[in-house]
């Protein structure tokens, strides 16, 4: 995977095909943290690599509110969170979060920063950076940021 990052994207089609492309080399039990300021494209990445997994990306909104969406019917299911609006380590806990990251889906955390202690060690860490108003930089690594 580090062979396709960093990487530049030039709008949300090009940023959603990354995804699609990352979602290749994805199995299951992976737990993939995004991490980027508001409107860098988290929820666009998350797209694609739903949809390298099987499912449709429009049924794939950010879950700011309900903190967790489920989607069946890929190669696995896939447990997409928003930690954005977390305030106490303790919300995270209460939504059983251990039960999706050490089962057999796949886990897309966007604001994985807020939630960072309880990633586990082997998260594939994808940081965007809105460079211009289409523009998109992408980096990829395993370590804490």
């Amino acid at each position: 995977m580090k062979h396709l990052f960093p990487a530049r994207t030039s709008g949300a089609a090009e940023t959603r095909r990354l995804g699609r492309t990352v979602a290749n080399q994805l199995r299951a039990g992976d737990v993939v943290g995004l991490y980027g300021n508001l409107g860098a494209g988290k929820t666009v990445f998350a797209q694609g690599l739903c949809e390298g997994l099987g499912l449709a990306g429009e049924q794939v909104t950010s879950p700011t509110f309900s903190l967790l969406h489920e989607y069946e019917g890929g190669r696995w299911p896939v447990y997409h969170f928003d930690a954005y609006r977390i305030e106490t380590l303790d919300e995270f806990f209460d939504i059983g979060y251990e039960e999706y990251f050490f089962g057999n889906g796949v886990c897309i955390v966007e604001w994985a920063e807020r939630i960072e202690s309880l990633l586990p060690p082997e998260t594939l860490r994808f940081r965007i950076k809105h460079e211009t108003e289409n523009e998109r930089s992408i980096h990829f690594g395993h370590m804490a940021p």
